[in-house]
């Protein structure tokens, strides 16, 4: 028997949304992954420095994942408290440091002091800082959220926002690592098809993605979720797009 919307929603708005792990999901929704496999790239990065810092490292899952031995010196910030903790416990034994930050300039880092910074979707992109703490020749690697990310639930939620649909653009952000003094030495984007199977798949989601629809809470939203709910029952499924920018720039 298929559960009803009130216990779909109760049970994903009760769940904890802590780290970056998105496997309780399974069966649920999916989403297409970008054909470069970022965390593999990362990891032949991580291979080849000596102190790397990765950027908004969520609950330290991708960073974990993506090497058996890390350089001498790697550290992670990150600014939500549960996924501090979390990014913590999974990293400290692997001998990263992880360091609470809010995500707001200056970088709490001295100048020069990495050859390589790392950030998988991080929330904000603060190129300055980055080309600072970056040593000459020093590599930024990343996978950014791109334009118009999951767009169809940002305007079933919010309603028409023709003008942030193209924020994040990768023309942009390679127009800005330039400006800060990097060199971009490869950008690729990927647009990605993900389906979402029942209500309690989309709670979940928007609950953990935070600025999809920023002001998100189930009381808030009951009506649209309702609706939406029906929606999915009748058609199977709701399909959303995603996009995807792997970009690399190196300090001359």
């Amino acid at each position: 028997m298929k559960r009803s919307f009130e216990e779909l929603v109760a049970e994903a708005d009760a769940v904890s949304v802590a780290g970056w792990d998105f496997s309780w999901l399974d069966g649920r929704a999916t989403e297409e992954r970008p054909s470069w496999g970022y965390q593999r790239l990362l990891g032949a990065r991580l291979a080849r420095a000596s102190a790397a810092l990765d950027i908004q490292t969520g609950g330290g899952e991708v960073l974990a994942g993506a090497a058996s031995v890390f350089p001498a010196t790697t550290v992670a910030t990150e600014s939500w408290p549960p996924n501090v903790a979390k990014a913590t416990a999974l990293l400290h034994p692997r001998g990263v440091v992880v360091v609470a930050d809010p995500d707001e300039p200056p970088l709490p880092f001295a100048d020069g002091a990495f050859d390589l910074v790392s950030s998988r979707h991080p929330a904000s992109v603060r190129w300055s800082e980055i080309a600072r703490v970056l040593c000459a020749g020093g590599v930024y690697f990343a996978q950014h959220v791109g334009p118009a990310t999951s767009w169809e639930l940002v305007e079933y939620f919010l309603g028409p926002q023709p003008t942030a649909r193209h924020s994040r653009h990768p023309d942009l952000e390679t127009a800005q690592a330039r400006a800060a003094g990097l060199e971009v030495v490869d950008v690729r984007t990927e647009r990605l098809r993900m389906e979402f199977h029942d209500i309690g798949a989309v709670v979940y989601f928007l609950r953990k993605v935070i600025w999809t629809v920023p002001d998100f809470s189930v009381e808030r939203y009951r009506d649209r979720l309702r609706a939406l709910d029906r929606q999915i029952r009748s058609e199977g499924v709701f399909v959303a797009h995603s996009t995807r920018t792997l970009i690399e720039a190196r300090k001359a």
